[in-house]
């Protein structure tokens, strides 16, 4: 299981400009918790603050505590308050005892020293790494002239893990891995038209075998290839395009943006309307609107138009907030986030803006 832990609070606190006035505690808060395995950050958090993601203003760290911002199974969380704001403090769990090599295998006291990788992790990734997608927002040519599948092992159209594939393209300067995308929908902003990239669907990748030396230095050459991992079927027409250098990040910062983001969800990956827990979203905003992974997102439904009778008039209702989503990749017009909370049914268009 990746291990995630919490960042540095100070630089939480900087990146995300919160304020303490706005810490929300939960009415029914702990005033004290002892941290137990298989817990997470953002579980903790959610006992405390009823909007997890305003962990790092309320966290106190103590100077006596080696790496304080570490937390492991058997710590101990204490709220207490400084200048009358809400503060958690950490206590160490109880002193670990260990063998002693000079006194016949008693037991004697020993600082406790715990491995980085213990720590508990700031989100439950084990849960949603299977989620996080890489399917990528590539430029609005970037799939023209490339190279594309043709035909699989013994002509299927249909392939995956473990198999050869036959692509046809450029291959003038090789590379040793592909990535397979399959052309999504190009995005616009819906409000002001300029378009932002078109959605690369991650199918798998592949390595190269061989090329077809007859054609190997024209644009038309057939390389054959073997399928090293796929996240969905592979079919005829799918493109080749280079590996990204690139992996999910393992540390992610929950917290809000630090400067006010507005936008709407464009589109759902598997190319759907309604949006659904767990499902991950494209958003008209990117790393220029300072939306960067880790950024805590609330999704709202747009509140429909009615008819006032009395005033004869139509009136908009407001906006209803329905969910939360955590930004994992960011591009420079456009983000990809996975949806964690859904109180009601979501669709494509509905609003996103800080929580």
């Amino acid at each position: 299981m990746k291990k995630i832990i919490l960042a540095a609070a100070a630089t939480l606190l900087a990146t995300f400009g919160i304020q303490a006035q706005d810490s929300r505690l939960r009415p029914d808060h702990p005033d004290t918790y002892v941290v137990e395995k298989g817990d997470t950050l953002w579980d903790i958090s959610g006992r405390f603050l009823s909007q997890p993601w305003y962990w790092p203003e309320i966290w106190q760290v103590n100077p006596q505590v080696e790496n304080p911002h570490l937390i492991y199974p058997g710590d101990r969380l204490n709220l207490v308050y400084v200048d009358g704001q809400p503060r958690l403090e950490l206590e160490r769990g109880p002193t670990a005892y260990k063998l002693s090599p000079v006194s016949n295998n008693r037991l004697g006291p020993s600082v406790r020293r715990e491995p980085i990788s213990s720590a508990i992790p700031a989100i439950p990734l084990d849960a949603i790494n299977a989620f996080l997608s890489r399917t990528r927002i590539v430029g609005p040519n970037a799939f023209r002239g490339v190279p594309y599948v043709i035909s699989g092992q013994d002509q299927r159209i249909l392939m995956g893990a473990g198999e050869k594939i036959y692509a046809r393209g450029d291959f003038r300067e090789p590379l040793a891995s592909y990535g397979i995308y399959r052309p999504g929908p190009v995005y616009a902003d819906p409000y002001t038209g300029e378009q932002l990239g078109q959605q690369a669907l991650d199918i798998g990748s592949a390595d190269l075998r061989q090329l077809d030396e007859d054609n190997a230095n024209t644009e038309y050459a057939v390389a054959t290839l073997d399928v090293t991992r796929t996240s969905r079927d592979i079919r005829l027409e799918d493109r080749l395009l280079p590996v990204e250098e690139r992996s999910i990040a393992a540390l992610f910062q929950p917290g809000a943006p630090a400067t006010p983001v507005e936008g709407v969800i464009l589109g759902v990956e598997e190319g759907v309307t309604q949006v659904a827990k767990y499902d991950v979203v494209a958003i008209n905003r990117g790393l220029r609107e300072g939306l960067e992974p880790g950024h805590v997102l609330a999704i709202y439904k747009r509140g429909a138009t009615v008819r006032d009778r009395v005033a004869r008039q139509n009136v908009k209702l407001p906006d209803e907030r329905a969910g939360v989503l955590m930004v994992f990749r960011s591009f420079e017009k456009m983000s990809l986030g996975l949806v964690l909370d859904a109180d009601k049914p979501l669709a494509v268009m509905d609003v996103v803006r800080n929580p």
